[in-house]
């Protein structure tokens, strides 16, 4: 059989721990024996990120920006427990955050849905993608515990030396406090992703803040997506026949629960964190949920929603068996070929990211799967199978 040819190189990212045995297996029974793999590969496992002083990882996402698509596996984001086990320069910064912030991106996530894994709510009958503002509030926030009876003010200090001063608290005793910010520029582009996305999937845009509570920070956000949705966009989706939609994020919230899904919902960096974990957890796991970063420049980043599954990998070095679900990691390179295909006007390659993730979901379907989803499914008598096992099962209906 003739292999697919690829005119234009993807990013690959390789990772870390047991999704970099994954991304092995899926590569060569998947991937290589029917395409043509043009890839240029970047090491973003632990050990070459300390190598090159994080130097790859900001090579990597400079590399997206010239190719415009990425297929990242999941990386380790150190902590104290991680310096001592990987004998560590210094403790690095998340791999994702610092891609997120050169390619000023919005995290897109959605559920796979697969007949056999319900959701937890029974009206959701199509899956929900929460869009993630990546960058600012608590994850670039200072904080400080207050000692004692004090003030604490914020303070702006403009170019000409004149200041402004707002009262956060007047202590009378012991207390914490927090200060966060984000930029104009960073939610124009969030809102710019969300409404780019939402015409490109055809879907319906929720987005959703405290503003009645927060009147200038929270505000703000909803201004400025009203200013460009208006500006901008609004004959697009008339003309689309879809909706943006804003309303405050506690009714979205009650609206999410009673919906059937099907939508877009745009939230602020933390609703985000949070909010992609309910979504996931509530329509089965959070391995069966697609993660794409998306630039309003044009660029793509593919990955899985989840880690880097530790865990199982420390049984995997000592020769145990394991079974890993790759179903998300499965989707990011689906997602990956299919959009350098679309870029390049490569139909072979769109095709074949239809058919890889058609014979995914029919694995599933017909009973053969990880543990993790044979301990949620409706399917009578599920066959659990390895790690191995399960990606040669899908490779057997590719």
């Amino acid at each position: 059989m003739e292999k697919i040819k690829m005119t234009t190189p993807l990013v690959e990212m390789d990772g870390d721990e047991m999704t970099r045995i994954l991304w092995k297996m899926i590569k060569e029974n998947l991937l290589e024996p029917y395409i043509d793999l043009n890839t240029e590969y970047y090491d973003l496992g632990l050990e070459y990120r300390n190598e090159t002083n994080d130097q790859v990882t900001v090579d990597s996402a400079n590399a997206t920006k010239k190719y415009k698509v990425a297929v990242k596996c999941a990386t380790i984001t150190p902590n104290a427990a991680r310096m001592d086990e990987y004998d560590l320069k210094e403790m690095w910064k998340s791999p994702n955050g610092t891609i997120r912030a050169i390619l000023d991106g919005t995290v897109f996530r959605t559920p796979i849905v697969v007949k056999g894994i319900e959701p937890c709510v029974k009206n959701w009958k199509k899956p929900i993608t929460i869009a993630r503002h990546a960058y600012g509030d608590v994850y670039k926030g200072s904080e400080m515990k207050i000692p004692g009876a004090g003030k604490v003010e914020l303070v702006y200090t403009a170019e000409d030396g004149s200041e402004t001063r707002e009262l956060v608290h007047n202590f009378a005793g012991e207390g914490i406090v927090q200060g966060m910010h984000n930029i104009n520029g960073s939610i124009e582009s969030f809102a710019r992703s969300c409404f780019n996305y939402a015409l490109d999937m055809k879907q319906d845009l929720w987005f959703a803040t405290k503003d009645t509570i927060s009147k200038k920070y929270d505000h703000t956000f909803k201004d400025i997506f009203q200013e460009i949705y208006d500006a901008e966009y609004d004959e697009k989706f008339k003309a689309a026949g879809i909706e943006y939609f804003y309303t405050l994020i506690d009714d979205a919230v009650a609206r999410v629960m009673k919906s059937e899904g099907g939508y877009i919902w745009a939230c602020k960096n933390y609703d985000g964190d949070v909010m992609s974990d309910m979504v996931s957890s509530a329509f089965g796991s959070l391995a069966m949920m697609t993660s794409v970063l998306v630039s309003p420049d044009g660029y793509y980043e593919y990955e899985a929603a989840h880690g880097t599954v530790q865990r199982h990998y420390y049984k995997h070095l000592k020769g145990e068996e394991t079974s890993t679900n790759s179903v998300a990691t499965i989707f990011a390179w689906s997602g990956a070929l299919r959009k350098r295909g679309e870029l390049d006007g490569n139909t072979d390659l769109m095709n074949f990211a239809d058919r890889l993730e058609k014979a995914t979901i029919d694995t599933i379907e017909a009973g053969e799967m990880t543990k993790d989803l044979a301990l949620i499914t409706t399917i009578e008598n599920p066959t659990v199978v390895n790690s191995e096992e399960f990606i040669k099962a899908i490779a057997s209906r590719l």
